[in-house]
């Protein structure tokens, strides 16, 4: 949340080049809208010359073709200048549209490649704030801001031109409120931007917690949280509210003060006239067109105070967004990765050491979630970890599966250390069931084959027949092309593991973990899954993290973590005859179920 607060420069050219380099793909498209700003802003300022043409010239000699000519004349250019602005507005939105699908890909690929030690660390609200309004604010700023800073700059040069061409002291009176116009700008944009650090900051607030509470719903419902949070949310929203309000304070003292400093003006060219006029020196068509040139100045002027505005933001938004996409905690691939492209499942944790908390270097003192383990499971053997809640189960697995890299140590699938193979790679040989599954907004068949279109739908009813997950896909609407809803909201927590391992199967790793994956299903269902990891890993290796002893018992070998470190090693029959730690876990958590069963 602190760094939402902190807003940076309102012009960083370190951050701008970084942004520009957006719009190189389209450097011609860019070159093009120029040049139309150009043109539209030529157009825009040589108006006000055909009033004073048809005024001083063809009304005061008469001359009725002359008029028609110059009215001619001042419609050709207002519909041209409509088809120029036309192609250039689209144009801009065009080049607008396209770099921000262009970074906010990046982002996303960027999130993508990502560690979950980078996950640990950053809100998904932040993260989502990165993706959606961080980048659509660079939107406005590629499509309305730098090409049509232009027009706005062109335009101002046009005016200048045109009436220091016709009158140079009308032009300097004129002009002679500038010095109060500049005066509060700058204080506008002093203002203005302390009010949108507060905007921001609440904005971010608001994100967070909506985020968290939309996430945690079914907790505020079951200890009847809601009124409490409503009443959180309103004053989160308050203070929204009221930032908002100080913004819009400022704008609206500022944008009524340029009109007023734009009639001031005008007052001056009358007054200027009106002293002149007998003098012969100022003519009528010279009047009319300083009135329209005023008129015309200060919208621009108006237009490049909102440009400031939206480039601060840019500033800011890109400043996040970058300092995001700097962010490198990863689990890189190696520069020469070693192929992996048989596994025959032979594991060995040798000596490691890891903490969630350290840098991959870790010359600190962490808090070591696993300590200097190592243990080795032969290809095709199920092996079972258990260990009191904070013995380092899961971290075993996530290590495994290389989502973390260790501090000390090596971790070698078939003698191949996994730091020197590329991580898809060697994800692509490993199958894990969680506890908590995730279910992806689709079909059944879509969250059992995620997308590969290596399996086929018979693979896929194939690997839920083989868990049981068949009898309950069969009774839904359209059995496999069924629709999940988001995070599976309509299925129940054991048709998700029964689905989520049925996934696992359809890929046919080598190495299958199973991290309390049995946890949530009723009895019979639990046999089911038993049954099929019995025909389906005699020749793979599985790793069995579970609170259920019918898992257990069946393991080749089991491994007893306590304090992140291995303490005993062996089978059910052997552990319990150690009368050591595993003896007393069986006897707190498992004697109850073998009674049961």
């Amino acid at each position: 949340m602190q760094e939402e607060d902190v807003l940076g420069k309102a012009y960083d050219a370190r951050l701008m080049r970084r942004l520009l380099r957006y719009l190189r793909p389209y450097r011609l498209q860019v070159a093009i809208g120029i040049l139309l700003s150009l043109l539209i802003s030529g157009l825009e300022a040589v108006r006000p010359y055909f009033t004073k043409l048809a005024v001083d010239v063809d009304i005061a000699n008469g001359d009725k073709q002359g008029l028609l000519v110059t009215t001619l004349l001042f419609l050709s250019v207002l519909v041209v200048r409509g088809l120029v602005q036309y192609v250039s507005a689209y144009l801009t939105q065009w080049i607008g549209q396209q770099t921000i699908f262009d970074l906010r890909m990046e982002v996303f690929r960027h999130l993508q490649s990502r560690s979950l030690r980078f996950y640990d660390k950053n809100p998904i609200g932040r993260l989502i704030t990165r993706v959606t309004n961080d980048v659509e604010v660079l939107n406005e700023m590629f499509s309305s801001g730098i090409v049509m800073v232009f027009s706005d700059v062109f335009t101002i040069i046009g005016i200048f031109y045109f009436m220091f061409a016709m009158d140079v002291n009308l032009s300097l009176v004129t002009l002679s409120v500038m010095p109060i116009l500049i005066w509060g700008t700058f204080l506008f944009r002093k203002k203005a931007r302390e009010a949108y650090r507060d905007v921001r900051f609440q904005v971010a607030r608001i994100n967070t917690f909506m985020q968290e509470h939309i996430t945690g719903m079914s907790v505020d419902q079951i200890f009847a949280r809601e009124g409490r949070s409503a009443r959180q949310f309103a004053d989160v929203n308050a203070a929204h509210r009221d930032a908002n309000m100080r913004s819009i304070f400022y704008y609206a003292i500022f944008y009524p003060g340029v009109d007023l400093i734009s009639a001031v003006s005008v007052g001056l060219i009358v007054w200027y006239a009106g002293l002149n006029a007998l003098e012969g020196t100022v003519t009528i068509g010279t009047v009319m067109a300083f009135v329209q040139f005023n008129e015309m100045f200060w919208r621009p002027i108006r237009d490049l105070s909102e440009k400031y505005n939206i480039l601060q933001t840019a500033m800011a938004s890109s400043e996040r967004i970058f300092h995001l996409l700097d962010d490198q905690t990863s689990v890189a691939a190696p520069d020469r990765p070693i192929s992996l492209a048989h596994v025959n499942g032979h594991v060995e944790f040798r000596n490691v050491w890891f903490a969630y908390g350290a840098p991959s270097n870790g010359e600190a003192s962490p808090e070591w979630v696993l300590r200097d383990v190592s243990f080795t499971i032969r290809a095709g053997q199920t092996v079972a970890i258990v260990g009191h809640t904070g013995a380092g189960k899961t971290s075993v697995i996530s290590l495994l599966s290389r989502f973390y890299d260790i501090q000390r140590g090596d971790i070698l699938v078939d003698s191949v250390n996994i730091r020197d193979v590329d991580p898809q790679i060697l994800r692509k040989h490993i199958g894990v069931v969680l506890q908590d599954v995730f279910l992806f907004s689709g079909t059944i068949h879509e969250n059992i084959d995620l997308g590969n279109e290596e399996i086929t739908i018979d693979r896929v009813k194939a690997a839920a027949r083989v868990v049981g997950a068949h009898r309950f896909i069969e009774q839904l609407p359209g059995m496999y092309d069924a629709e999940v809803k988001e995070r599976g909201a309509t299925l129940s927590v054991g048709q998700k593991q029964l689905l989520s391992f049925a996934r696992a199967l359809a890929h046919n790793p080598r190495i299958l973990i199973l991290d309390e994956a049995t946890s949530s299903v009723d009895t019979d269902t639990e046999l089911l899954i038993q049954a099929a990891i019995r025909k389906l890993l005699s020749n793979r290796t599985s790793i069995v993290i579970a609170h259920r002893l019918s898992t257990i018992r069946t393991a080749d070998r089991i491994i007893v973590l306590h304090k992140g470190e291995v303490r005993e090693s062996g089978t059910h029959a052997e552990l319990l005859a150690q009368n050591g730690i595993y003896k007393r876990l069986y006897e707190l958590q498992y004697r109850q179920q073998e009674s049961g069963q």
